[in-house]
């Protein structure tokens, strides 16, 4: 199985390192990193992730990673991941939920 990032995905994780780094360059770097490798786990465990509990599709999961929603879909031959955002934000009362997007 194979990982892949979505634009929206990889558009969130490149924002919030960005915004990291203006703290400290070297735990935006690392905070990257994290997040990276806990993806590409999923290579080998796919649904290890719980299922999104705003999502009613089990296909639908997510990885916790330092407090963020690593957000992803099982599809037949890949991982796609579909976004990351802290873990306080109300995906309930979005308009458009990450997993539409695309």
């Amino acid at each position: 199985m194979r990982v892949e990032w979505s634009n929206l995905a990889r558009d969130d994780l490149d924002d919030l390192v960005r915004h990291i780094s203006r703290d400290s360059a070297f735990y935006a770097r690392r905070f990257g990193e994290k997040v990276v490798l806990a993806t590409r786990r999923l290579k080998e465990f796919p649904e290890s992730g719980r299922m999104i509990p705003e999502a009613e599709d089990p296909a639908l999961r997510e990885i916790i990673v330092q407090g963020y929603r690593v957000m992803y879909r099982l599809e037949t031959e890949r991982v796609l991941v579909l976004a990351l955002m802290h873990g306080s934000r109300d995906v309930a009362g979005q308009e458009k939920k990450p997993w539409e997007h695309e």
